[in-house]
């Protein structure tokens, strides 16, 4: 094998390109809060990037379908960026933003671990997993803050109350 057939080439990702008008905001803040929900790659200006998928594909299709809607252009791309740096910016561009929510998770899980207050660290592990799930969705690269996150709501749980209804409990793990 030669040296260039070991190298793995860059992957194919999905591409939305999309221009909306200024005015009315509203359209366009929701639009922003779905793309950030997702967790794109944002490459420039009204293009962001996914890794290539059917679900992805299909979620930034509904995006489209939503800045169309609003009055605006757009269309969906599959591309391979030109060279494995240029991926391999975007994948770290992407688990460095994963790693900061993480990051907010789990300092949010030890400040609540501190509180004195049982209820209230029982209130803050119901709403740091949702947050954990959430953050999860849209981790396409995961970074080792996802495993420290998972440890420090586990650490939170067990110094928790137990639930009022263990049905509750074994769908949130």
């Amino acid at each position: 094998m030669t040296a260039q057939a070991t190298k793995r080439e860059p992957g194919e990702w999905v591409l939305l390109s999309y221009r909306m008008p200024r005015e009315p905001s509203t359209p366009r803040i929701a639009v922003w809060r779905k793309l950030r929900r997702l967790g794109v790659a944002q490459i420039s200006d009204g293009l962001v990037a996914l890794p290539a998928g059917a679900r992805t594909r299909e979620q930034l299709e509904w995006v489209a379908e939503d800045v169309i809607d609003a009055g605006g252009s757009a269309s969906i791309w599959l591309a391979r960026p030109a060279t494995r740096a240029h991926e391999d910016e975007l994948v770290a561009a992407m688990s460095a933003a994963r790693a900061a929510e993480y990051r907010t998770v789990i300092d949010s899980a030890i400040a609540a671990a501190a509180d004195g207050e049982p209820t209230s660290r029982a209130s803050a592990l119901r709403r740091l997993r949702s947050e954990l799930r959430g953050i999860q969705h849209r981790d396409y690269f995961p970074p080792a803050e996802r495993d420290q996150a998972q440890m420090a709501l586990q650490e939170l749980g067990e110094d928790s109350p137990p639930p009022r209804n263990p049905a509750r409990q074994a769908r949130q793990v």
